[in-house]
């Protein structure tokens, strides 16, 4: 039979331990919540207004709503000349967003769209692009 003694070191080792578990497990918990405040969202939409001396402008996304978003030295632009280039009224802007300091700051900003043909154009002759070719229809005899 064990004796008290044991039995008690024996319990509050248990204790511990799960104690311990217990505020890992938290501290993993808020360690996935701080990365999602962090995490970069994407609006896409029209240009509502651009203010230049505070180096902002505003984009209205149809599902998202409206925001203000702070253009930095490190923001990235594609498809279009840099900051300049942004006008009111632009349609399908894209920018990618992070919270900095309350503010939405873009780490990207680039006109969508283009046409489609990414990477070159399509001959339409039974290549492999776009899924044409062999096996829909189109036989050997066909010229």
């Amino acid at each position: 039979m064990k004796d008290f003694k044991t039995i008690s070191t024996t319990a509050l080792a248990a204790v511990a331990l799960a104690a311990g578990a217990t505020t890992a497990h938290a501290q993993a918990s808020a360690a996935p919540a701080a990365a999602a405040a962090r995490a970069a969202v994407q609006y896409e939409g029209t240009v509502t207004s651009v203010d230049r001396g505070a180096r902002t402008f505003r984009i209205r996304d149809t599902e998202r709503g409206t925001i203000t978003v702070r253009v930095t030295s490190r923001t990235r632009f594609e498809r279009l000349a840099g900051f300049s280039a942004l006008r009111v009224g632009m349609r399908n802007i894209e920018t990618t967003v992070r919270r900095s300091g309350g503010r939405w700051v873009a780490t990207q900003v680039e006109r969508s769209g283009g046409g489609g043909q990414h990477g070159g154009g399509n001959d339409d002759r039974g290549g492999d692009d776009n899924g044409g070719g062999r096996g829909r229809g189109r036989g050997g005899d066909d010229d």
